[in-house]
């Protein structure tokens, strides 16, 4: 019995391996799906990151200038003006899919310069957690008082309604975010912004060979 079974899959396994490779190919028809899903979803996360940039200017500036509590940066003025420019033109760009790879290095680089001078110091978790490969002893911290704020609301709050629409967390501000959103953009870059979907691709269609 155990061999008519392994004379089977031995005959069977590379059809069967044929035949699903054969569905993978054909998919391929829709793998514009996968740079239009990325774009979109970086559109409101760069959009809404220089719109607030702009509209809270004088703030932003002074954090990005001050060395006592911000980032001590120089010429904040003209670093806000620029990043939050290519954040908002770079929202625009991917959405309608245009200068797709050119826009995603410069939208690189504000990820990995957030990741290193605001991000870096507070490990890679967005959300402090007690537990993981990631958990270290600034979110023990946090979850322990956390835990404490917690026990405050029990007694003193309506629990049930403060935590209606969703559990209290803090938030570790770590690099996980800024590092996820490098590499999809560095997956646009290389990608490029897909078929159909995109100007990118029709200015390609039309200047091709000429």
């Amino acid at each position: 019995m155990d061999d008519k079974y392994s004379v089977l899959i031995k005959t069977k396994a590379p059809e069967l391996i044929e035949f699903m490779m054969l569905w993978c190919d054909k998919a391929k028809i829709l793998d514009c799906l996968a740079p239009l899903a990325l774009r979109l979803y970086l559109v409101p996360v760069l959009w809404m990151a220089g719109s607030k940039k702009i509209s809270g200017f004088s703030d932003t500036v002074e954090w990005f200038g001050n060395e006592t509590w911000g980032l001590g940066l120089p010429l904040p003025y003209v670093l806000v003006v620029m990043v939050a420019l290519l954040e908002i033109v770079g929202a625009l760009c991917l959405l309608v899919g245009f200068g797709v790879r050119l826009i995603s290095i410069p939208l690189m680089i504000i990820m990995i310069i957030a990741a290193v001078t605001v991000h870096l110091q507070n490990g890679w978790l967005a959300i402090a957690t007690a537990g993981g490969v990631f958990a270290n002893e600034r979110t023990l911290g946090a979850i322990e008082r956390l835990e404490r704020a917690q026990e405050i609301l029990k007694t003193m709050g309506n629990y049930d309604w403060l935590t209606e629409h969703g559990s209290f967390v803090i938030l570790n501000n770590g690099i996980e975010f800024a590092a996820t959103y490098f590499i999809m953009l560095l997956v646009l870059f290389f990608m490029g912004a897909g078929r159909y979907v995109s100007i990118d691709y029709w200015l390609k269609q039309q200047y091709k060979g000429k």
